[in-house]
């Protein structure tokens, strides 16, 4: 395994070395290229135009041939190689020198600094969004099976085929017009991931009068007061009526907040989680719609498995067929698609944080690409890249820790 994990992570440098070559050679091929004339200011002097033309041709090395500007980029950007002093002037090779992504030409920053500020930005959504994906999806899924052709299994495949048809961005401005809009419920903030104030908000929440926390649990018990009769009525299982009831509950924390008085500070958790509620739904439900079907495939495929029927026939029960043998073996086309699940993420974040206004890696690269920012560009492929690779990888690691018959040596 130690000799599969190393091949692999030594392969990964020569595929991240090619999608960075094509990237830049499709910015520095397109119409216009990328060049010193075409990032200075109309209103200058021409002797102002040519000493701002020499120093942005010094900074990012843009009066070079290609094949120079992408070495230079690419020693800047690797941990080791070839150190240079203010002048430009190479002055010998480190292993130690550091990365350096260079400089942003829209922002003026190091980019680092301002990859630094998105980046949690979007793994908080991302971080929040693939585990409510995956919970969604085993439960729906595994229901839908276990009950093929029943009430449950018609009524969630086609709410999951009527999700899954939902464009994103169509489903953001909705979510918007209905749930943030003065018009109808603003229940929700139209933008962002916090507010102006919250940071000068205590961590958690504050009511102004006990009256207030009452109406809060008496919210959340009329909510789980509904769900265990709409479990009931339904015949749900245990696992079924115990997520039902969080629902409920959650539901009652929210309807409760806003019947609130104005002595109610929200809190720093409860902002950020407020803003979050819109923008994670959009992110999620095209996710757990696709793998929710391809849950009930595969489980219903194992279901039907040999196997299965010779636990069957060794007097199992049902319950334990289904978890101790079935889904297990159900859960490897689950990983297969994790595998390229986060990348599809990342892009899909890239139109929620437009709707939402979020301040994430999304939005940073459509800015990117826009103004031709090639060392941005470049640093957000790179990482893009990285985190493609990294999860074949952890996808494959899974494999043998769900199928033990999968082995790498």
């Amino acid at each position: 395994m130690l000799t599969y994990l190393l091949r692999r992570l030594l392969l990964m440098v020569p595929t991240l070395l090619g999608i960075t070559v094509v990237v830049f050679t499709v910015m520095a091929m397109s119409p216009g290229g990328i060049s010193a004339q075409a990032m200075i200011s109309m209103n200058m002097t021409p002797e102002q135009k040519q000493a701002e033309m020499a120093y942005i041709n010094k900074l990012y090395g843009l009066d070079k041939p290609l094949p120079i500007q992408y070495l230079r980029w690419l020693n800047n950007a690797s941990p080791f190689g070839f150190t240079q002093d203010e002048q430009g002037h190479y002055t010998g090779f480190s292993f130690t020198k550091g990365m350096y992504l260079g400089r942003s030409l829209k922002y003026s920053r190091p980019i680092m600094e301002i990859l630094g500020e998105r980046i949690p930005i979007t793994l908080l959504l991302n971080v929040i969004t693939l585990p409510l994906i995956y919970v969604i999806a085993i439960m729906v899924g595994v229901k839908a099976a276990t009950d093929r052709g029943g009430r449950f299994d018609v009524g969630s495949s086609m709410s999951l085929l009527a999700l899954w048809s939902v464009p994103t961005m169509l489903a953001g401005v909705l979510l918007l017009g209905f749930f943030a809009n003065s018009q109808y419920f603003q229940w929700f903030p139209t933008a962002g991931i916090s507010s102006r104030t919250a940071q000068d908000m205590p961590f958690l929440p504050h009511w102004g009068s006990l009256w207030d926390v009452l109406k809060v649990f008496g919210w959340i018990l009329v909510g789980m007061a509904l769900m265990v009769t709409l479990s009931r009525v339904l015949k749900l299982s245990v696992w079924w009526s115990t997520s039902l009831l969080l629902c409920g509950a959650t539901a009652g924390v929210i309807t409760g907040v806003q019947f609130s008085g104005d002595g109610f500070v929200r809190g720093f958790l409860v902002d950020r989680l407020w803003h979050l509620v819109l923008p994670v739904i959009c992110l999620s439900y095209g996710g757990f719609a696709a793998l929710a079907k391809l849950t009930r495939t595969s489980v219903l495929e194992n279901l039907n498995a040999d196997y299965a029927r010779t636990a069957r026939a060794k007097g199992l029960q049902e319950s334990d067929v289904l978890w101790t043998h079935v889904f297990r073996n159900s859960l490897l086309p689950l990983i297969t698609v994790s595998a390229g699940l986060l990348p599809s993420l990342l892009a899909g974040s890239l139109i929620v944080e437009y709707i939402f206004s979020i301040q994430g890696m999304g939005q940073l690269a459509v800015e990117a690409v826009k103004n031709r920012d090639r060392d941005l560009v470049l640093a957000i492929t790179l990482i893009s890249g990285f985190l493609t690779l990294m999860g074949y990888l952890i996808a494959d690691l899974f494999y043998t820790l769900v199928d033990p018959r999968v082995t790498y040596e």
